[in-house]
Parts: C-alpha cells; sequence; structure tokens
C-alpha cells in the first residue's frame, strides 16, 4: 500500500495537488498548525500556504536557542524564475535573518539527466536568472554556500558515492516507481546535496532545513531514510518545510516551461500586466450575477497572486476577500487594482536586478 501511495508523489512530474490535508495523513507529515502563531512573520505560515514540515522542532529549538542550523534548497534550472520560485526565495531570507547558513545547489547534472538541458545552458540559467533573483529579492551573499552540481567538492562526492550503498534498488523503485540510471543518479545526488552542509568540513553535525513543494516528499523520504541508517558520517536527518503549489495565471499548476502559466520576475510589466488582464479569475458569468451571488476568490489566480506574494497586510487581504465574495468588486477592478500591485513590485524588483547579477556571477566564479 504504501509503495503505491509514494508514487502518487513524483518529483520529475509536477501535476496538480488538491488535497493537502490528505497528503499530512497519507504521507506522515506534521501540519505546521502549531507555529502559526510564534513564525506569524512569516506570510507563507501565517496564511497556511507552508501547510506541513517534517521535525522542524529542530529547527524551532535551533532559533530559539541561537545554535547552528542550515537552510539547504535546489534550483532546477529549466526556465524563467517566477512568482511560484519566489516562494523558497523568501523562505530563505527569512531563514537566514533568522542565523541560518544557506547552501543553494543549482541542479544543473539533474537537469541534464531528466531533461535533456545541456550544462552550459543550465549553468548560465542558474546564474543569470534564478541566483540573480535570490539576491535582488535580499538574500546576503556573505552567508551563502552556492555550488553546480557538476562542479563542486571532492568531500562532497565522496559522500554521494558512499551514500549509495544504503538504499536498496528496491526501496528507490518503491519511492519513484520506474527508475532507470538516471533518475538512480540523480536521486542519490540530491541526497548528498541535502545532507553534506553536516560535513565536518563545514561545519559538522547540525539540523539542515529544506523548504520544498509537497512533490518534492519522495527525495526528502529517501534522505531521511538514508540519513537515519548511515554509519560513515556522523549526521541526524534533514527537517523540512512543504508549501502548497502557486496555480498557473490560466489555472492547472503553474510552470517555468509555460510563459502565459507564470509572471517571471524579469518580466517587462507591461507584459505582465497583460498576463494579469487575461488570467482566469473566479468571476460569474454576468457582472449581474456577480453582483448578486458574489465572487469566488478560492478560484481566482488574481487572488492567489494577492495573497502568496502581493498583498502583505492581512487586513486589506480580508477587505480584497470581502469584496470579492459580497460582489462590490467585479473581477475587472480587481484586474487592475493587482496590476497596480504587481508593477510597483516589478520596477522595484528590477531596480535592483543589475547589481545583484554581478554579485551572481562572482559567486558562481568563486570556487568553494
Amino acid at each position: 500500500m504504501q509503495k503505491r501511495k509514494m508514487k502518487e508523489l513524483n518529483p520529475w512530474e509536477v501535476g496538480e495537488i488538491k488535497d493537502y490535508g490528505k497528503l499530512i495523513k497519507e504521507f506522515g507529515m506534521k501540519p505546521m498548525d502549531d507555529y502559526r502563531i510564534k513564525y506569524d512573520d512569516l506570510l507563507y505560515i501565517r496564511r497556511g500556504i507552508i501547510f506541513g514540515h517534517r521535525d522542524f522542532n529542530l529547527i524551532d529549538e535551533a532559533i530559539e536557542k541561537k545554535k547552528p542550523y542550515a537552510l539547504m534548497t535546489g534550483l532546477m534550472p529549466s526556465g524563467a524564475f517566477h512568482f511560484g520560485h519566489k516562494m523558497v526565495a523568501d523562505e530563505i531570507k527569512y531563514f537566514q535573518d533568522n542565523g541560518a547558513q544557506i547552501f543553494i545547489c543549482a541542479a544543473d547534472i539533474e537537469s541534464y539527466l531528466m531533461r535533456g538541458i545541456p550544462l552550459d545552458v543550465a549553468r548560465k540559467t542558474a546564474v543569470e536568472d534564478y541566483l540573480t533573483n535570490y539576491l535582488a529579492l535580499g538574500i546576503n551573499p556573505e552567508n551563502l554556500t552556492f555550488w553546480f552540481q557538476s562542479d563542486y567538492r571532492t568531500e562532497y562526492y565522496r559522500m554521494r558515492d558512499l551514500l549509495s550503498k544504503r538504499p536498496t534498488f528496491n526501496e528507490l523503485k518503491a519511492i519513484y516507481g520506474e527508475l532507470s540510471t538516471g533518475k538512480i543518479i540523480s536521486a542519490l545526488t540530491q541526497a548528498a546535496d541535502i545532507l553534506h552542509p553536516q560535513l565536518k568540513e563545514l561545519g559538522g553535525k547540525k539540523p539542515v532545513i529544506v523548504p520544498v513543494g509537497a512533490d518534492q516528499d519522495p527525495h526528502i523520504r529517501l534522505t531521511r531514510d538514508i540519513a537515519s541508517r548511515e554509519t560513515e558520517y556522523d549526521i541526524i536527518p534533514p527537517a523540512a518545510t512543504y508549501h502548497k503549489f502557486m496555480g498557473g495565471l490560466q489555472g492547472g499548476k503553474m510552470s517555468s516551461s509555460d510563459p502565459k502559466s507564470h509572471i517571471s520576475l524579469l518580466e517587462e510589466p507591461k507584459k505582465a500586466i497583460k498576463k494579469v488582464m487575461g488570467a482566469k479569475t473566479g468571476g460569474r458569468e454576468s457582472a449581474e450575477v456577480q453582483r448578486k451571488k458574489g465572487g469566488r476568490p478560492d478560484q481566482c489566480m488574481i487572488y492567489e497572486l494577492c495573497l502568496y506574494h502581493l498583498v502583505p497586510d492581512d487586513i486589506e487581504l480580508a477587505r480584497i476577500h470581502a469584496e470579492c465574495v459580497s460582489g462590490a468588486t467585479l473581477c475587472g477592478d480587481c484586474k487592475k487594482r493587482c496590476a497596480g500591485f504587481l508593477t510597483t513590485f516589478l520596477e522595484e524588483h528590477q531596480k535592483k536586478v543589475a547589481q545583484a547579477r554581478k554579485t551572481a556571477e562572482k559567486i558562481a566564479k568563486k570556487k568553494t
């Protein structure tokens, strides 16, 4: 039974996830509710967008007692950096501001093995789009280790190879379903990505938190299983937070490979506004019906942009929600309001990009 369930989450073929409560129940995650009040200064926790975790108590204790801990995340350089990716960047900044040592991996090997992206293209995208946006969003380069899977330190590769002894082929198959050599190498490399911040050369044993979407849970589960059985290294299983996916502008899932589904953080504001004005909403079949029955913000991509990114003030967001469900505001006016928020954000963000790109290029050239 467990084998069948694990196949429902596939880190390489992301589908829509509609029932996050079911994920918590079936896959043994813990709900984030216990930390909602304590970490209400992180919007994604406060609003329930970060819905679950594994061993977040270890991170909570490290923050509370000012003990060393790290955050590790990976980026798949397969397309534009959009608002769906911004969630992870905001989490990185939050935990960095709260004492975490930051590790960011550019998964150029995985992008080559699983998506056929040439290494030089992946590396260029990782630096010019992803790392640049991370820095422009406020991540501090002084407390950051950045690496490419194809070009890193010897201890990392040694760890990857030694870890491969722990899982059996049948265990990998139970987690990932149909296997290929590329999937196996990608999975074991990700385990090394997640666990290596605990190497003695990098400060030794400590809690590590990995912020991910729910589709990445197979990697987290595998890595935690490997860590619990590991004897060559003194390490502990990683903690994780799980966030909900943002919907695509036309409904369905947001995807880097589908420009119509997302707004890039480097998008020209005029093009971004056009996408907003054409986005799917929770509106009714006519203005008259909507004034009578109200809109449906839970089905609206415009409201979702506000919920996740553009309206940090809860009172203002509640007002937008109330105006929608009461029928006081129609979709056209709501789109115009969202377009204003979006334009302001993009213009301010893109002013920081030029300097951030210079810093990103220096970081990428620096040997770790």
